[in-house]
C-alpha cells in the first residue's frame, strides 16, 4: 500500500522542477499522459461563472440552474428542453477548441516522442488539438457520441451533425420535435455517450483504444516512460493515479511527474524518479516548453 507524501512547489525550486520535467520529457522513451478535468479547466473549459453566463444565461433565468454540471442532471419536462440544453453543452465543449492553447502546448511537446495518452475527459479536445487519435483512450465516454437509452444494444453515434442543427434552430431553449434523436433499433429516446451508470455503452472504439492502451503500457516495460499525470483528483484516482503510481514502482527506468493546481502528492516508495508542480498547468506546460527550445 502506498503512502502519500504532501510536496511543496516554492517559486525558489519553480525554475528547477521545470528544468527537471523538461529532462523527463526530452530523455524518455515514450510518454503515457493521464489527464483529468483538471487539464480542461486550465484551457479555459470552465462550467460555472462568466462562460456559463455567456452560453446558459436564459438556461439560469428560467429555471435556476447555476453551472454546466448541475444542468446536466436537471429534469426538464420535454425532450425538446433537454435537448435544447445538451446540444449547446456538447458544441461549446466539444466541437470548439478551448478558449486557451493548452493543450496545443502540450502537443507541441510530445508530438515528436512515442506517446500515449488515457484520460477522463469527454470533450477530446486532445483530438482538437491534433493529437493522434489511435493514441487516444477516452474511458469515460465521449459528448460527440450518443446512444440508446435502454441500452438495447452496444452501439453509438457520431452526433455532431444533428447538434449543430440544433443549436441552430432552437428557440426559446426548446429543440424542433423533429430533431430530437432516437434509436434506431428500439425507437427509445437516445441519451449521452457519458459513464454516469451501468447503462454506458462501451462500444467497439472503446475497447479497440483500451487495447491499444494496454499494449502500449505492455510493449514499454522496462523502458525510460514518463507517467505524465495532468489535472488527476481523487474522484477515481483507479483510472490514472494509481496505476500511474504501481507502474514508475515496478520500472527502474521509469519517472512520474504529476501537475496539478493542489493535493500534489507523490507514493514515498517513489519519492526519488517523481517531479510534482503544484500551479497552473497552462503556466507549467508554457514553461515546459519555453525550456525545451534551448535544450535542442
Amino acid at each position: 500500500m502506498f503512502s502519500k507524501t504532501p510536496t511543496n512547489t516554492s517559486m525558489k525550486n519553480y525554475s528547477k522542477l521545470i528544468h527537471q520535467l523538461t529532462v523527463a520529457i526530452l530523455e524518455s522513451d515514450a510518454i503515457v499522459i493521464g489527464a483529468g478535468s483538471g487539464l480542461s479547466t486550465a484551457a479555459g473549459l470552465t462550467y460555472s461563472g462568466k462562460r456559463f453566463k455567456e452560453h446558459f444565461s436564459d438556461f439560469q433565468e428560467k429555471y435556476g440552474i447555476t453551472d454546466m454540471y448541475s444542468g446536466g442532471f436537471y429534469p426538464f419536462d420535454t425532450l425538446e428542453e433537454y435537448w435544447a440544453w445538451w446540444s449547446r453543452h456538447i458544441f461549446i465543449n466539444r466541437y470548439q477548441k478551448a478558449p486557451y492553447a493548452v493543450y496545443e502546448d502540450l502537443f507541441t511537446l510530445v508530438k515528436n516522442k512515442d506517446y500515449f495518452v488515457l484520460t477522463t475527459n469527454v470533450d477530446h479536445q486532445f483530438q482538437l488539438a491534433g493529437f493522434d487519435k489511435k493514441r487516444l483512450f477516452y474511458t469515460q465516454g465521449d459528448y460527440g457520441l450518443w446512444q440508446c437509452s435502454e441500452p438495447c444494444h452496444q452501439k453509438t453515434y457520431d452526433n455532431e451533425e444533428i447538434v449543430r442543427k440544433m443549436v441552430a434552430e432552437q428557440t426559446d431553449m426548446r429543440i424542433p420535435s423533429e430533431l430530437i434523436p432516437h434509436c434506431p433499433i428500439c425507437g427509445k429516446p437516445m441519451t449521452m455517450n457519458l459513464r454516469c451508470d451501468n447503462t454506458f455503452v462501451q462500444d467497439e472504439g472503446w475497447y479497440t483504444a483500451c487495447q491499444r492502451y494496454e499494449d502500449f503500457i505492455r510493449r514499454h516495460k522496462g523502458l525510460k516512460v514518463l507517467y505524465l499525470e495532468l489535472g488527476v483528483g481523487y474522484n477515481t484516482p483507479g483510472i490514472i493515479k494509481y496505476p500511474f503510481w504501481q507502474y514508475t514502482s515496478e520500472n527502474p527506468h521509469a519517472k512520474y511527474a504529476c501537475i496539478n493546481m493542489d493535493s500534489c502528492f507523490v507514493p514515498g516508495e517513489i519519492m526519488g524518479p517523481s517531479i510534482c508542480v503544484e500551479g497552473d498547468i497552462g503556466e507549467v506546460v508554457k514553461g515546459v516548453v519555453k525550456c525545451s527550445k534551448h535544450k535542442l
